[in-house]
């Protein structure tokens, strides 16, 4: 009795061998696609440090340092205040004098922002809506709110800590960069935030992330 063609079902089947080489280049591939191709995957914003010099068109900023302040109180029935500060030294690189500004609620708003403050678009931990943040100059004698052009200034950004509350080891900084544009309806240029279209709507670009540690009380 023959055999019939093809053999016993019951075979061992002999396993496939894909060479690693292989596998390596399908995984490549499919990380690419997920990143939608090698030439569109985002690029990673500038990572700077305390110290740092910034362009950002309208402004050059440094990064000076974050820091913990102690404001005392006036008066006995009154409690000393405690902040988280930042500290930048801005100077206006425009020809009109600009405010300082607020940071941003969600960062998708600041595209309208011309102001210093408008393009620190995230900041990170963040802190209660209580806390601030207030934002002002240091001048001799006092505070402003201005920046004069070619005037190096130094701003002041504080959140105020609650009582006990410990601040966080770092703070992060998304920042922005300035564009400068003429006004098609007004026909006055202006400057906003530097911002691309993301869907449906404008998001501002970040320029780079800024890591400062935070300076416990007490310390230089």
């Amino acid at each position: 009795m023959t055999e019939p063609s093809g053999g016993s079902s019951d075979k061992p089947r002999r396993p496939v061998v894909v060479p690693a080489l292989a596998l390596t280049a399908f995984t490549v591939v499919g990380i690419t696609a997920l990143l939608g191709g090698l030439s569109e995957a985002p690029d990673e914003p500038e990572a700077l440090g305390q110290g740092a010099v910034l362009d950002q068109g309208r402004y050059s900023t440094k990064f000076v340092e974050s820091r913990v302040t102690v404001e005392k109180a006036q008066f006995d029935w009154e409690e000393d205040k405690r902040f988280v500060e930042l500290v930048f030294d801005v100077v206006n690189l425009g020809d009109d004098t600009s405010g300082i500004g607020m940071p941003p609620e969600k960062p998708e708003s600041a595209v309208t922002a011309g102001d210093f403050a408008g393009s620190l678009l995230k900041i990170t931990p963040a802190f209660s809506k209580d806390a601030g943040p207030f934002t002002f100059v240091r001048v001799k004698g006092g505070e402003s709110r201005q920046l004069h052009p070619g005037v190096q200034s130094e701003v002041i950004l504080r959140y105020r800590l609650k009582e006990n509350e410990q601040p966080p080891e770092k703070i992060t900084l998304d920042v922005g960069a300035f564009e400068y544009s003429a006004d098609p309806v007004a026909a006055l240029p202006y400057w906003s935030v530097a911002s691309k279209e993301v869907g449906d709507k404008q998001m501002p670009e970040i320029k780079a992330r800024v890591v400062l540690p935070v300076k416990k009380e007490g310390t230089t």
